[in-house]
């Protein structure tokens, strides 16, 4: 599938790693807990996934430097919210929302990514400003909204450290 001793390929699997942990975390967050295992494989795998994107060659700024370097900024905050603040008080709330942000610039990448890369999508927006590129953003910036709610919702500070 994707070649893990390439650039490509492990960048792209620190991205499918980092999302799906990064769900598992943010469930967890719903539900008023941390996983600590999954959160900090997501936490790791999602800097890795940024830091990497600096990596490939290029000349001059691209989108993806500015999205890399938003979500490496969510992700310090996000770190030190959880590791140097120990959620005390609003690092509670603040460490939830930057979860949810980080996991959210992965996926936004991957929507971007597919509609690059695998033929049927790339058919539908092949320039990337279509509607079908545009719907899917949409439905995926809302869907993260209502997560971003029921996360700080759910991440009360009653919430608890589960196994796992």
């Amino acid at each position: 599938m994707f070649d893990p001793t390439t650039l490509t390929g492990f960048h792209t699997w620190l991205s499918i790693i980092a999302i799906i942990t990064g769900i598992i975390a943010v469930a967890g967050l719903v539900r008023g807990a941390i996983k600590p295992v999954w959160t900090e494989v997501f936490l790791l795998t999602a800097v890795l996934t940024s830091a990497t994107g600096y990596l490939f060659p290029f000349n001059g700024v691209l989108p993806s430097h500015i999205v890399g370097a938003i979500a490496l900024v969510v992700l310090a905050i996000g770190l030190y919210a959880l590791y140097g603040s120990r959620l005390a008080g609003a690092a509670r709330w603040i460490y939830a929302v930057s979860a949810v942000i980080s996991l959210y610039l992965l996926v936004f990448v991957a929507v971007a990514q597919t509609f690059m890369k695998v033929p049927a999508a790339h058919a539908l927006a092949p320039t990337g400003s279509e509607p079908p590129f545009a719907i899917a953003q949409g439905v995926v910036l809302l869907l993260f909204v209502l997560i971003g709610i029921a996360t700080v919702r759910g991440f009360r500070p009653a919430a608890r450290l589960a196994a796992g």
